[in-house]
């Protein structure tokens, strides 16, 4: 398998600053390029692209049964390392940000075992950070 290449995906929000400040001060996330519409931020090492829409009236919320938890979908997020994974929602729960997700573990003992947790940004784009106890498992079946 080839190296893996940083991944660049855009997002709308409806309010540019809550979610710029998000991404950045709660996250960490380093912000690059931008304009009045869109910012560009370091996500983990890919590009992540906020960009302004209107909020609309209605907001189509779907979820799957995972594990017993309803997974909000769409999301996105990072596989951290496992040894990360606890600090980083240790910062998370001390920026107060409001889970959807407590972080947890998830098939403990099994194939695929994994921390993971979810959340929403400022403007409901659903994110789930995870890791795996043996990061081999990723993609395992």
């Amino acid at each position: 398998m080839r190296r893996i290449q940083p991944f660049h995906l855009a997002v709308p929000v409806y309010n540019l600053d809550e979610c710029r400040n998000f991404y950045r001060d709660i996250l960490g996330c380093e912000e690059g390029r931008s304009s009045d519409h869109w910012v560009d931020f370091n996500f983990f090492g890919h590009q992540l692209v906020i960009h302004y829409k209107p909020k609309e009236d209605t907001r189509d919320t779907h979820t799957n049964a995972v594990d017993g938890k309803a997974v909000p979908v769409p999301h996105f997020g990072v596989v951290l390392a496992w040894d990360d994974f606890q600090d980083f929602a240790n910062h998370l729960k001390n920026k107060h940000v409001d889970f959807v997700i407590e972080p947890y573990i998830r098939f403990e003992g099994l194939v695929g075992e994994q921390a993971t947790m979810f959340f929403y940004d400022p403007s409901g784009n659903a994110l789930e950070f995870k890791a795996f106890k043996d990061q081999t498992q990723l993609f395992a079946k």
